[in-house]
């Protein structure tokens, strides 16, 4: 059984008080508060897809219209006057063969990882490192692209990547919780109005099952869906 502190325990809504419109749902973990440092807040969707099928998976990225309350780092697999202006957009690392080595031998100290297509033949090498790290470039994720400036640019100012998960839960950092309730409730419309946009067409039933947010050191709360 897991283990819940003392505070935590305190925290947790009543049973009768478990779902709340997301307005509530903001303001109730803003009020638990109660840490030192300026927590994340998350999105956790739980959706009615079937996750065996490639074509029901849902993966994207998104510009929440608040940020998420930091800066990522960025690199960026590219060459010649590309890796100069990925350079110049915020990218920290940005290179070919060089990278690429640098990387096996070891070292992971990004957040992101953007491409060029013409570098996928290269950076392909790095899927068994880059992949269980959710760092690997993709073009559903938006990390692909022939404007590497921009997607730099992009996900330096707190672009968020978000894929399911094997049980069918999607889930994305919305901001900190030291945001205005308005601009937190601004970013989580925007995230659940993009998955509701992105409903495969196979799948069948119910597609939003439940969604519920949370801050890093508090209990999840659901939100009631319109």
């Amino acid at each position: 059984m897991r283990f819940r502190s003392k505070r935590f325990k305190k925290m947790a809504p009543p049973p009768e008080r478990q779902t709340l419109s997301l307005g509530e749902a903001v303001n109730q973990i803003k009020d638990w508060g109660g840490t030192k440092f300026d927590q994340s807040v998350e999105c956790v969707i739980q959706l009615g897809i079937d996750t065996r099928h490639a074509e029901q998976s849902v993966r994207g990225a998104i510009s929440l219209p608040h940020g998420i309350g930091k800066t990522l780092r960025v690199i960026a697999f590219c060459e010649g006057d590309e890796a100069e202006a990925a350079l110049a957009a915020g990218a920290s690392e940005a290179g070919g063969d060089e990278l690429v080595e640098k990387i096996q031998g070891g070292w992971l100290d990004f957040d992101v990882a953007v491409a060029h297509p013409r570098m996928m033949s290269k950076v392909g090498k790095l899927g068994r490192i880059l992949g269980p790290q959710g760092k690997m470039p993709s073009p559903k994720g938006g990390t692909v692209t022939p404007d590497i400036a921009a997607a730099v640019k992009d996900y330096a100012a707190g672009k968020v990547e978000f894929r399911n998960d094997s049980g069918g839960n999607v889930h994305a950092l919305v901001g900190k919780l030291s945001f205005e309730s308005p601009k937190l409730v601004d970013n989580i419309d925007a995230f659940i109005n993009m998955i509701k946009r992105m409903k495969p067409t196979a799948a069948k039933g119910t597609y939003i099952k439940k969604v519920c947010i949370c801050a890093t050191m508090s209990p999840a709360v659901q939100v009631e869906m319109a």
